[in-house]
């Protein structure tokens, strides 16, 4: 999927990890939610998958875009923190480069794992602040592997707002993880990403 996105000159940091998204999906999941969806990109590539997607976003004239698109989607505005969702209705849960845009991170997640159904899966591709000499190494190698993905990809710019100020390192991410997400799968990313991967077995 990220390669037909980028054969159309989309791809970018966060395109660049729709798949591992959409790897995720469990067999047989009827539900996805799609949180900060913003072009709707990710949303229209779940409708391939999965049967019913909802594309939230806080930001009307980004989700236009998504609308545009054509893409079988429901498209929602409003913040996933404060919006009418049903609780425990989605077979996925994704959110690419959202959850540093809301003020209480420990809080994103557990609404986020609410919204989760049984069986279900949680996946938040993330931004963070480098404090280590891991993360500093994982931003060199992130580094050089944008320089040569974007001269042969090219570079797409999302039309949705961008926000560089991380209010969390990837250590502060993962223990605030850990404590709201028992079980939970942590990847730290090149492309200055992480992956925290939750199911619901409840």
């Amino acid at each position: 999927m990220a390669e037909r996105f980028a054969a159309q000159g989309r791809w970018n940091h966060n395109t660049h990890y729709h798949r591992f998204v959409l790897k995720a999906v469990p067999d047989r999941a009827r539900m996805a939610l799609d949180v900060g969806t913003g072009d709707g990109l990710l949303a229209a590539e779940l409708r391939e998958m999965v049967p019913q997607v909802t594309g939230l976003d806080v930001d009307s004239d980004v989700l236009d875009r998504g609308r545009a698109s054509g893409a079988d989607v429901s498209w929602a505005v409003g913040n996933v923190m404060s919006a009418e969702l049903p609780e425990g209705h989605f077979d996925v849960v994704a959110s690419i480069a959202t959850v540093h845009h809301l003020p209480d991170l420990a809080a994103a997640f557990e609404q986020l794992a609410v919204l989760t159904a049984p069986g279900g899966v949680l996946v938040v591709i993330g931004c963070a602040r480098s404090a280590s000499p891991s993360d500093y190494l994982m931003d060199g190698l992130g580094a050089i592997q944008h320089q040569l993905l974007s001269r042969t990809r090219g570079y797409w710019q999302h039309t949705a707002p961008v926000e560089m100020r991380f209010p969390h390192t990837y250590a502060e991410v993962r223990d605030i993880a850990e404590a709201r997400l028992p079980g939970f799968s942590w990847r730290r990313l090149p492309l200055f990403r992480y992956a925290v991967v939750w199911r619901r077995t409840e």
